[in-house]
């Protein structure tokens, strides 16, 4: 181990030289900084685990510099050029939109599983362009384009390593140089997977499929996937593969709302005694919150998180009445969650299309308006980078004491969508927001009921998933009650582009 960031702990220095040595056996040499061609051998998965501000990411961003620096590429899924034999790869994955989002605002080059597992396919004419960028071919002459055109692309992709925003910034949108997406063929080399504590076995099973080296990156306080018995992924990993971080980072100290979620480790600490922590933290700390009510303005960007069913459902009635939104229709600016995409098979190109934009199940949207077609509408997909999306749309808003949801909107077939003024907290792991509000009393309802998931009372699983979705501020909401927005419903504070896109727009002619 080698000229590693002066701050890693000593748990975080061992996963390192485990990290390291799995790569050496494959030929990759982190200390020396050396390739060699990628050895023969059976999968290899790797699980380095950590509660919230122990340095998992620290761990992983500085993992992915060392890696390139040893001249591994990283691959974004936007597009690959041809196979070399001499070439070593790594991809860096999250499950959604929105937790691969908060790696790249990290500076960690995040992608989405989907956006691995499928590939782009790309016009023959504009591929050229991409060779061209990637330094696999000459500057091409292509018909519609101009040079200042291609200037201002080679210009953008200097800056930005993207393809995609290369394209946009020469005048090209994506379904001018996409023709479509197929199931990745070729495997790549090492893979790292963020919060990997929401995969299933089949996600897992299907990136084996794609990687030979696997090291997943998680939570172990988080909740497991439904369906998996609160069981995750790396529990079954053989102990050698497991690997602990134990120690909370210096940055990470001087947080109330981190030292909330590390206190409910305390296997003395119930339900009352926590509330009372959180009172008094909120007392000395303005990072934390103690709430007669929901706040309604937040909850257009930042989803109050909820344990039942019956109390998502309420609030999102509620929060709808309050904003003046008809019975019959939604506001621009509503938020909505993606549910799936309902489509068969032999549309299957058009369902990879939506998914590879970010309509995955879970995906955070806003509604901006109706579509140019009946049963169309027009979306801005958090943490996508690139965000503007029109999409046959099935649109779904449950109402108190009714068993068949409100459908203000439906094509015979597409994506279908939640409202997302209020989610589950289950849904909520993989985000974070810059502030959040928990609400209380369906924490306090966990407790009375008495349940366990993997040995620990679910109440305090669900309070530490929820509390660690809070980048800056948490609310810890105690009374069933809404305060009134302050501002109507708005699109105003959306970038009409991801970060990429917006740079190629003020890019000089």
């Amino acid at each position: 181990m080698t000229a590693l960031d002066p701050e890693f702990s000593a748990d975080q220095a061992e996963a390192w030289d485990r990290v390291a040595a799995v790569l050496q056996g494959v030929g990759i040499d982190l200390v020396n900084a050396r390739l060699a061609p990628a050895a023969e051998g059976g999968p290899t998965v790797l699980a380095i685990v950590g509660k919230a501000g122990s340095g998992k990411t620290m761990l992983l961003a500085a993992l992915a510099r060392a890696l390139a620096e040893a001249g591994v590429e990283t691959v974004s899924g936007d597009y690959e050029g041809r196979r070399r034999k001499d070439r070593r790869t790594l991809a860096i994955l999250a499950p959604t939109n929105k937790a691969a989002s908060v790696l790249r605002g990290r500076g960690v080059p995040a992608t989405t599983i989907h956006r691995i597992l499928y590939t782009p396919v790309y016009d023959p004419e504009y591929e050229r362009i991409a060779e061209w960028l990637a330094g696999t071919g000459s500057r091409p002459v292509v018909e519609g384009l101009s040079e200042i055109a291609l200037d201002r692309a080679r210009a953008f992709f200097d800056q930005v390593k993207s393809i995609p925003g290369a394209l946009a910034a020469a005048g090209l949108r994506g379904s001018d140089f996409i023709k479509g997406w197929k199931r990745r063929e070729d495997a790549l080399d090492v893979g790292f997977v963020d919060e990997s504590s929401m995969l299933d076995q089949r996600a897992l099973d299907d990136l084996r499929e794609i990687f030979p080296t696997l090291v997943l990156f998680g939570d172990p306080a988080q909740l497991a996937p439904v369906g998996q018995s609160g069981e995750m992924v790396f529990d079954r990993l053989p102990a050698p593969s497991l690997l602990h971080l134990h120690r909370i980072h210096r940055q990470a100290a001087d947080s109330p709302i981190l030292d909330l979620a590390h206190a409910l480790a305390d296997p003395d600490l119930g339900f009352e005694a926590f509330e009372r922590r959180v009172e008094e933290t909120a007392r000395r700390d303005d990072r934390v919150v103690w709430a007669e009510r929901v706040e309604a303005g937040l909850m257009a960007r930042s989803p109050v998180l909820v344990w039942r069913n019956v109390t998502r459902i309420r609030l999102i009635e509620a929060f709808r009445a309050v904003h003046g939104a008809p019975a019959d229709a939604l506001l621009p600016g509503e938020p909505l969650i993606c549910d799936g995409i309902e489509l068969p098979l032999k549309h299957r190109k058009r369902r990879i299309d939506l998914e590879a934009r970010g309509l995955i199940k879970g995906a955070q949207v806003i509604y901006l308006g109706p579509g140019s077609k009946p049963g169309f509408s027009r979306l801005h997909v958090i943490g996508a980078e690139d965000p503007r999306v029109a999409a046959a749309s099935i649109i779904k808003i449950e109402r108190p004491d009714e068993e068949e949801p409100f459908i203000p909107y439906a094509a015979t077939m597409g994506a279908a969508f939640l409202h997302g003024a209020a989610v589950t907290i289950h849904k909520a792991q993989g985000s974070q927001w810059p502030v959040v509000q928990v609400f209380a009393p369906d924490l306090y309802a966990a407790s009375r009921a008495g349940r366990t998931e993997a040995g620990l009372p679910l109440w305090k699983r669900l309070a530490y998933v929820a509390i660690t979705r809070a980048e800056n501020r948490l609310h810890w909401v105690v009374r069933n009650r809404l305060a009134r927005p302050q501002a109507p419903l708005t699109t105003e504070d959306l970038p009409k582009a991801a970060p990429a896109l917006a740079l190629a727009q003020t890019s000089p002619d």
